[in-house]
């Protein structure tokens, strides 16, 4: 499966993860789900108060408020996103252990504040590894 993002919501999450850092930023990619396209980027805060150079953390409630209010705008979550600061974009075992089936979980890797490296990851349905998931960049 492909995830389709348009350049302009990918800028503002590039934008999100470099004003993040040094810290992890997290966000939700909202769109439609049968095809796998995001039409907008949802900023979520890191309420992480520890760690948060490695880790994000976001309320339940938090989450689905911004989760409910795409729903009644007529999104569908399509998946997440968050940054590794001075890390690669690939996925941790706390990301792995983290996920939910047929989501797409972007990672953007940001070098000394800049984005760098965008991948975007699916659990197996087994749960033992996430594969690469390719991503098509849609032209405004």
């Amino acid at each position: 499966m492909t995830i389709s993002i348009p350049r302009a919501e990918l800028s503002r999450l590039h934008a999100h993860a470099e004003e993040g850092f040094p810290h992890e930023v997290v966000g939700i990619l909202a769109g439609t789900r049968a095809d796998n396209t995001v039409t907008r980027v949802a900023v979520l805060v890191n309420e992480r108060a520890d760690s948060a150079h490695n880790r994000y953390t976001v309320s339940g409630l938090a989450l689905a408020r911004a989760e409910q209010k795409l729903v009644d705008e007529g999104l569908e979550i399509v998946g997440y996103y968050h940054s590794h600061p001075d890390h690669p974009a690939q996925y941790s075992d706390f990301d792995r252990d983290h996920a939910w089936p047929n989501m797409s979980y972007v990672i953007v890797s940001v070098l000394t504040g800049r984005a760098s490296t965008t991948l975007s990851w699916r659990l197996r349905d087994d749960r033992s590894a996430m594969d690469a998931e390719p991503i098509s960049i849609v032209e405004d």
